[in-house]
């Protein structure tokens, strides 16, 4: 008979093992912690950071990871979204999830130029350009992408982008570097601005790491990928997993049996582990955490109220991208916002007793004194967000 595992046992695992408590001695053990951390929102690595990474803990420190140690890794994976990985896991990332979103990308924008480039062959015209911009890049020094038009002036070009009521017209450069950045070929550098801008450097991959990462077979990465998340996020049912990677369900299993691992019963049904990962440790409360928007925990999960609770309509965004949670030993119980004069201001959803409130207080104060006036507004704006920032 499965073992089973409370959901008061799963969000114990949740707090140390996505380092709730501010466990993490750096960046590269909070990454870890939680296997990979949404960078859609420039500003999600950093407030996620500040959460997990024992204090003090600054902006520089994610930036020296990412840009001098270049120990963490700024690439696009599961479910076409950009995350901030170990480095030495991206071939993992990239065979599990990228390569197959890079080719769905590329044959989308190849379609599009299609319409702008007749009797034109558009995928050898497409590749010539990559090649082109590859070339630029080969000196190793990091260029914007307008330095990049400069070189290869094909990139201002602009084309018919998506369909319908998502029909437009965007310049080539904005879907070719992305596509070439899912496929390995750059790298996301510094950012054009400060550490809240979308904008960035790019830089060739062949000069940037110090060696060409491992091309992994797409099962082996799957299977890789699947073991590595139940270790962050274990116990998940198939649905967590399948929404989470965001692969079909054939792959889903298959990636599960490949694994190894343990089916455990849960409060709401039957989760999967890592096979013999059913460790459960008492939770030493009082932990307060303010998460940003779009952070990976409770992006982790497709079934979430276990931790979640029914406060789904406050805090998700119809999309489904979650805004700025507080959260007390483990489970969801509140959203914050960043006022425009400053100040970090938060509302209580969940039942807390006057301590916890007091902690809460408090984690409020901190935090709108390491932000120091720079004012955070969450990329995707949520109910609660929205109602508290004003």
């Amino acid at each position: 008979m499965p073992i089973y595992l409370s959901d008061e046992a799963r969000r114990a695992r949740l707090v140390y093992r996505h380092r709730l408590d501010r466990s993490a001695p750096d960046m590269l053990d909070a990454v870890a912690g939680v296997l990979a951390l949404h960078s859609s929102d420039p500003t999600s690595p950093y407030l996620a950071g500040w959460a997990r990474v024992e204090p003090p803990f600054t902006t520089g420190d994610l930036d020296r990871a990412l840009f001098e140690d270049r120990s963490l890794w700024r690439l696009h994976a599961m479910r076409r979204t950009l995350f901030v990985v170990d480095t030495r896991d991206g071939p993992v990332f990239q065979a599990a999830a990228g390569r197959a979103v890079a080719g769905r990308e590329r044959a989308r924008l190849e379609k599009w130029l299609s319409a702008d480039l007749e009797a034109v062959d558009v995928g050898a015209w497409l590749t010539d350009v990559a090649d082109r911009v590859e070339a630029a890049l080969a000196d190793g020094v990091a260029r914007r992408t307008a330095d990049l038009a400069e070189v290869v002036p094909e990139l201002r070009r602009e084309i018919a982008v998506g369909s319908g009521k998502w029909a437009g017209r965007a310049r080539l450069s904005s879907r070719l570097l992305f596509v070439m950045a899912m496929q390995g070929k750059v790298v996301r550098a510094r950012p054009a601005g400060s550490w809240r801008s979308s904008q960035y450097h790019w830089v060739a991959a062949s000069t940037w790491f110090d060696h060409d990462p491992t091309s992994i077979d797409p099962r082996v990465g799957r299977a890789n990928l699947v073991g590595r998340y139940l270790a962050a996020f274990g116990p998940a049912t198939t649905t967590d997993i399948k929404w989470w990677s965001g692969w079909t369900l054939g792959e889903t299993r298959l990636a599960l049996e490949d694994a190894g691992v343990a089916a455990v019963s849960l409060e709401g049904g039957q989760g999967w582990v890592i096979d013999g990962d059913f460790e459960a440790p008492p939770l030493e409360g009082p932990v307060v955490t303010f998460l940003p928007g779009l952070d990976s925990t409770p992006m982790g999960w497709k079934e979430r109220d276990w931790y979640l609770g029914d406060h789904g309509a406050d805090l998700f965004d119809r999309n489904g991208n979650v805004g700025p949670t507080v959260w007390m030993d483990g489970r969801v119980v509140g959203g914050w916002g960043h006022r425009a004069d400053g100040m970090v201001d938060y509302r209580i959803l969940g039942d807390t007793t006057a301590g916890d409130r007091s902690l809460i207080a408090g984690r409020a104060t901190e935090l709108t004194e390491w932000l120091d006036g720079v004012i955070v507004t969450p990329r995707f704006r949520t109910p609660l967000e929205q109602e508290i920032s004003g």
